[in-house]
């Protein structure tokens, strides 16, 4: 069924999905947000909105109409009901979806957000889109068959030799492990370092070859999930600091890489580990 769905029109049924949902539920609230409409989840940067609250209902009606019998792991959906993310791993295929990436970003009137689905069965991801309200770009990816945006094929390509290597990682201000942050921190020559923006729009960075990785602390796999299929369908990879692939379903041993070649992930890797 879900071959079916993917070798058909089902790519372009999902992303006018999620065009739909931005157009009915996100971006009519761009800067136009009430004080009461924005609330705290774990902290001052951990924001949810009524944005983020109506676009995943409105996406869990249509995805779920488009293939029956699926199961919706939204962010919001399990920060009401934890149980849900075990579904990831369950017997029935799966959407993953981030209604909003970027929340603070979009609560703060600020461009830097996008929508995230991914299509998943065990574990195993088999289609994403990625989208970009504010630009009007909607990315996809299916397994096997490579990676688009807007009709254009996307390869992440191979950094120059010698270059540096450009990362987003995780911004102190959202890791409080130190540990982390001092790993993630990664002051040493031939790194060009900065914090990250919405995790979606840096896998579509990657993807497009305007940025060589991403590290990361944290495993959200409404975060993650869409992006990691679009750059290895692009052409890159990802990995842990243990050297496994990254497990969308989480026990993941953090933080985790992922890069627009192999070479790069390597590198980041052995400064991960503390490698020279």
């Amino acid at each position: 069924m879900i071959e079916e769905f993917l070798a058909g029109d089902g790519l372009a049924k999902v992303g006018q999905a999620v065009r739909q949902a931005s157009a009915d539920e996100v971006m009519p609230r761009f800067r136009q947000l009430e004080t009461h409409e924005i609330a705290e989840k774990r902290g001052p940067y951990d924001l949810v909105t009524v944005a983020d609250r109506e676009a995943e209902r409105h996406l869990g009606r249509t995805l779920t109409a488009l293939l029956p019998g699926l199961v919706l792991v939204g962010e919001e959906g399990v920060s009401e009901d934890p149980a849900l993310l075990d579904e990831i791993n369950g017997d029935a295929p799966v959407w993953i979806v981030d209604p909003v990436d970027g929340t603070w970003y979009f609560a703060h009137g600020e461009p830097g957000f996008a929508m995230m689905v991914a299509l998943a069965h065990h574990g195993e991801l088999l289609a994403s889109w990625t989208y970009a309200p504010v630009r009007d770009v909607m990315a996809v990816a299916a397994r096997g068959r490579g990676a688009w945006a807007e009709g254009v094929r996307l390869t992440g390509g191979t950094r120059t030799p010698g270059a540096d290597i450009t990362v987003a990682t995780s911004s102190p201000r959202w890791t409080t492990d130190t540990e982390q942050r001092r790993l993630l921190e990664l002051e040493v020559p031939g790194v060009a370092r900065r914090d990250t923006g919405s995790a979606g729009l840096e896998y579509l960075r990657i993807a497009s070859g305007e940025l060589d990785a991403v590290a990361y602390t944290w495993e959200n796999a409404w975060d993650h999930a869409a992006g990691l299929l679009l750059v290895a369908e692009a052409g890159g990879g990802n990995a842990t600091v243990a050297g496994e692939p990254f497990r969308i379903g989480g026990g993941n041993e953090l933080p985790f890489v992922a890069a627009r070649d192999e070479e790069t992930l390597r590198l980041l890797l052995g400064l991960l580990n503390g490698q020279s």
